[in-house]
């Protein structure tokens, strides 16, 4: 099982070094950092942007402080939101292509079991994701350090990379949702509807004061976008194992056992 799973694990990797995959998704989640320091920059002062002709006149900014606390939440939002977007497209790329590019029956031909082809492609998505979770930290602690940001101190600054690195763990773990749907539906489309559906309806549910009950409002609750006080709790928490659980679970059972027509 450890032969199958490392040579499965150095295809998958491979796939990915060949592709552009990893460059577009390197830009998606620098521009997710050159905009929260965007919004820094503007929140430190206002004035300044308007003069610069970086902000209408007309325009409003709220519910964000030019601060390291405030900051750090901000980029625990943008996991949580933008992550899901960047972190479901790499789960359903990984998947999706490999019907897209009717490869799958060759890849099912090989001598090496499904379920090291599925734990391959998880493990590398899991790495994928983690490390571009990684490099939006580092844009935070860099430009932050550039801004110069009041705020800073060695207990914020743990408790705001931990809340980073918990939100964005949070929502990798949803992510497999779409390679289970990637899966069941033989392609991408399938799995990019699931994904922008999921997405909406998360922003409407935590709106109405139940994103709680509804596993993908439970990152943005934790990075605090309801307000400090509407954290998910423990339910909130455990319903995103939970279907992080089943779906790398029901991934697969359905490789291993559904039926792969040409």
């Amino acid at each position: 099982m450890r032969g199958e799973l490392t040579a499965a694990l150095w295809a998958e990797a491979l796939k990915v070094r060949r592709s552009l995959m990893p460059w577009v998704t390197l830009a998606a989640i620098t521009l997710a950092g050159v905009v929260g320091a965007f919004f820094m920059f503007v929140l430190q002062d206002v004035d300044r942007a308007e003069e610069l002709g970086l902000l209408g006149s007309k325009a409003q900014l709220t519910g964000g402080t030019a601060d390291w606390p405030g900051y750090f939440a901000l980029t625990a939002q943008t996991a949580s939101v933008g992550g899901l977007l960047i972190f479901g497209i790499i789960v359903i790329w990984l998947f999706g292509r490999e019907f897209s590019d009717r490869t799958l029956r060759d890849l099912l031909a090989l001598p090496t079991s499904r379920t090291s082809i599925v734990l391959a492609k998880l493990l590398v998505a899991f790495a994928w994701c983690l490390l571009l979770l990684a490099l939006l930290v580092l844009f935070t602690l860099v430009f932050g350090a550039l801004l110069d940001l009041p705020g800073w101190s060695a207990t914020s600054a743990i408790r705001g990379v931990g809340m980073v690195l918990l939100t964005g763990a949070l929502t990798v773990g949803l992510a497999t949702t779409y390679g289970l749907v990637a899966s069941v539906g033989r392609g991408f489309l399938p799995a990019i509807g699931a994904m922008f559906l999921t997405v909406l309806l998360a922003q409407v549910v935590a709106a109405v004061g139940y994103g709680a009950w509804f596993p993908w409002s439970v990152p943005s609750l934790m990075a605090g976008a309801a307000g400090p006080d509407q954290g998910p709790g423990i339910v909130g928490v455990g319903s995103v194992l939970l279907v992080g659980l089943a779906s790398v679970t029901a991934t697969l059972a359905w490789w291993e056992r559904a039926d792969h027509p040409s």
